[in-house]
Formats: structure tokens, C-alpha cells, sequence
């Protein structure tokens, strides 16, 4: 890819922070651990720019570092606190009760999965191809079927706790 300035980089980031927010949801329970990581990934995708080949889609690129970056983290374990107040996400859209309940209940049975696990099924909610979410992943585009399917079995068992 061609050198990029920070407005570019700021305007790519931005039409894709979706991407990174879902991510960083996933791996982390606070909101502040949530912005912590969500900067950690945009610091690696603004040092790896230089690297990118333009070989993949930038979404692809971008879900690569995002889920790399978080996995990466994950590992570094932190000691366990917990937040005696739960503050609303006010960057959210308002939702009826039962969708929010539903959505929370997903979430937690998502964090139940391994860090493959986590990394596949995100990709699949983006609606990315098998072949897509083989690229981001490295594992080949057959094994990303018999994932998807334990995946969602495993979820369905979750759910049903």
C-alpha cells in the first residue's frame, strides 16, 4: 500500500471502527478495558500500515490485526477487578428490554468460547465468506465449516444453561 497520513489513516479508520468495537466487545467486559484495546488496535494497524500489501481487502486486513491484537492481549492476563458500578453505554442505540436481554445473553455465552472461537464467529456475524474468514484466520476454507457448525452448536448448548 502507498504511504498513508494520518487523515487518510483517521477516515480509513473511521468507515471501518464497527469492525473494531465488535472485536473489542467481545474480548473485554468494562468499558474502559474496551477503549483500552480498542487504542491498542488502532496503534498496531497505524504501525502495520507500511506492511500492508493490498493483497486482502482492508477489512480483512483490519479484522486480522483487530483480532490478533486482541488474542495477543488476552494472553498478557491481567489480575480480575471488578466494577461496583455498571456504568450505560451511552454510545449505544436505545433497544426494547427483551432485544438488549437477548443480546447481553449472547455476549456472555460468546465470551465462553475459546480465542479461535471467538476470532471465527465474529467473522461469520460480519457476514464475511468461508473463504474470507479462511484469510483472516489462516486455517483453510473446509475447516472454517466444521468450525462455523461446533461453533454454533456450542453456542446453542450455552444459551439453553
Amino acid at each position: 500500500m502507498q504511504v498513508m497520513d494520518e487523515k487518510q489513516f483517521l477516515t480509513l479508520i473511521d468507515g471501518h471502527q464497527g469492525i473494531i468495537h465488535k472485536v473489542c466487545r467481545l474480548y473485554r467486559d468494562s468499558p474502559e478495558d474496551q477503549e483500552d484495546l480498542f487504542q491498542e488496535i488502532i496503534y498496531q494497524l497505524w504501525r502495520g500500515i507500511p506492511s500492508f500489501k493490498g493483497e486482502a481487502k482492508v477489512s480483512t486486513w483490519i479484522y486480522r490485526v483487530a483480532l490478533n491484537t486482541a488474542i495477543a492481549a488476552f494472553r498478557k492476563k491481567k489480575p480480575e477487578i471488578e466494577y461496583t458500578i455498571a456504568l450505560p453505554d451511552l454510545l449505544e442505540e436505545p433497544q426494547s428490554e427483551e432485544l438488549a436481554l437477548r443480546q447481553e445473553r449472547l455476549f456472555a455465552a460468546l465470551k465462553q468460547l475459546d480465542e479461535s472461537e471467538k476470532a471465527i464467529i465474529t467473522l461469520y456475524f460480519e457476514e464475511l465468506s468461508y473463504q474470507q474468514i479462511a484469510e483472516v484466520t489462516g486455517i483453510n476454507e473446509n475447516y472454517v465449516g466444521v468450525k462455523l457448525n461446533r461453533i454454533k452448536n456450542k453456542i446453542q448448548k450455552l444459551l439453553k444453561l
